[in-house]
């Protein structure tokens, strides 16, 4: 959820979020932390020179110069954070729904009696407030 894009972004966000992925694709490049921070530093380089330029169309023109200069220079294998997105371990743990504890087999549920108890009555609670906020379910629709 949180690669959704939630609005327009600004020309100064779009040149930021260059910026953020230029320094990435620059860090599956070089593994030695001090070749990294030089190239880093040349490529703040590069951007500081261009930051008061204030003709929109030439600005505009220079982000998307950057964009594909950095589609071309890509790294073939770029770093993954493992729980990002495309990472090792991302979505890895699969947390099972709740309805299949309504599935156990009797003798499952009678170890855990207490916490079965409670949550029939926390499914009871839940269909009252469903039905008083949405209404019943018509008996028509319930035929499958």
């Amino acid at each position: 959820m949180a690669n959704l894009p939630l609005g327009i972004k600004t020309h100064a966000q779009k040149v930021c979020s260059l910026y953020k992925r230029a320094l990435r694709n620059l860090e599956s490049f070089y593994d030695r932390r001090n070749v990294y921070r030089y190239q880093a530093v040349l490529m703040r380089d590069r951007f500081d020179k261009n930051a008061k330029i204030t003709d929109m169309r030439v600005a505009v023109q220079l982000l998307k110069e950057g964009e594909e200069e950095l589609f071309l220079k890509q790294h073939p294998m770029p770093k993954k954070f493992p729980y990002s997105h495309g990472g090792v371990a991302h979505e890895r743990e699969v947390i099972p729904p709740d309805w299949v504890l309504d599935y156990w087999h009797p003798l499952e549920k009678a170890q855990y009696p207490e916490y079965f108890k409670r949550r029939e009555e926390r499914k009871k609670e839940f269909i009252a407030m469903w039905e008083k906020q949405y209404g019943k379910q018509d008996p028509k629709d319930q035929q499958h």
